[in-house]
C-alpha cells in the first residue's frame, strides 16, 4: 500500500481551549498532521513562513491581526497554502470578507469532527465548503433586489429636493424662477419616474432611498 502523506495543518485561534480541542480531533486521523498553533493572525503569518502548512484553520476575530487580514497576507505570499475560515460568526460581512481575502472554505465552530476533516480533505482536493449558515446569508444577499435607477434629470432632482422640503408648486416656482405650469410638468415627470401616485409617496421614497442630498 502507498504510504499516506499527512495533510499538514496549522491551527489559528486566540483561545487555547479551542486549539486543544481541534488538535485532539486532528491527531485522531492518520492523514492529518498538526504542525503548529498560533494565537493571532500575525503569529499565523510567521508560522506559515516557517512551517509551510498545507491548510490553515483560521479563526476570524483575534487580537493583533484578525483572521481576514491574516488570510489575505498568507494567500498573497504563499498562494498554495489553503485557508479555511473556522469561526463562530455567520454575518454576511464576515463571510464575504474571509472569502474575498482568499479563504477557500467557511465553517462555523459548531461543525462536527467528521465534517471538519471532510472539509480539510475536500479543500486539499480543490473542493470548497460552506457551512449552511454561511451559504444562506450569501444566497439571501443575491436575492435582494438591487437599488432601482430612477433616471431623474438635474432639474427633476432639484424639484424633488424642494418637494422634500415641503414646498408647494407656487413656492417651488418662485424659488426656481419658473412658471407654475413648468413646475407642474416636472412634478408629474418625477411622480411617473418614481412610480408613485402622490407627492407624499414621492417624498417618502426619496428619503428612503437617499435620492436627495
Amino acid at each position: 500500500m502507498p504510504e499516506i502523506v499527512p495533510i499538514k495543518v496549522l491551527l489559528v485561534d486566540d483561545h487555547a481551549v479551542v486549539r486543544s480541542g481541534l488538535g485532539a480531533v486532528l491527531l485522531s486521523y492518520d492523514d492529518m498532521s498538526l504542525v503548529g498553533e498560533a494565537g493571532n493572525g500575525e503569529e499565523a503569518v510567521r508560522l506559515c513562513e516557517k512551517l509551510q502548512p498545507d491548510v490553515v484553520l483560521m479563526d476570524l476575530m483575534m487580537p493583533v491581526m484578525d483572521g481576514v487580514a491574516a488570510t489575505a497576507a498568507i494567500r498573497q505570499k504563499w498562494p498554495r497554502i489553503i485557508v479555511i475560515a473556522l469561526t463562530s460568526f455567520k454575518e454576511k460581512e464576515m463571510v464575504e470578507g474571509a472569502l474575498k481575502a482568499g479563504a477557500m472554505s467557511y465553517l462555523l465552530k459548531n461543525v462536527s469532527a467528521i465534517e471538519l476533516i471532510s472539509a480539510i480533505r475536500g479543500a486539499v482536493a480543490g473542493q470548497p465548503s460552506l457551512s449552511p449558515e454561511a451559504a444562506q446569508v450569501l444566497i439571501q444577499d443575491i436575492k435582494k433586489p438591487s437599488n432601482p435607477v430612477y433616471d431623474l434629470t438635474d432639474r427633476e432632482k432639484e424639484i424633488l429636493a424642494l418637494m422634500v422640503e415641503g414646498l408647494p408648486n407656487n413656492d417651488i416656482a418662485d424659488r426656481l424662477i419658473v412658471s407654475q405650469s413648468t413646475v407642474k410638468f416636472h412634478v408629474s415627470n418625477v411622480l411617473s419616474k418614481l412610480g408613485v401616485n402622490s407627492r407624499t409617496e414621492a417624498v417618502s421614497l426619496a428619503l428612503r432611498n437617499h435620492l436627495v442630498k
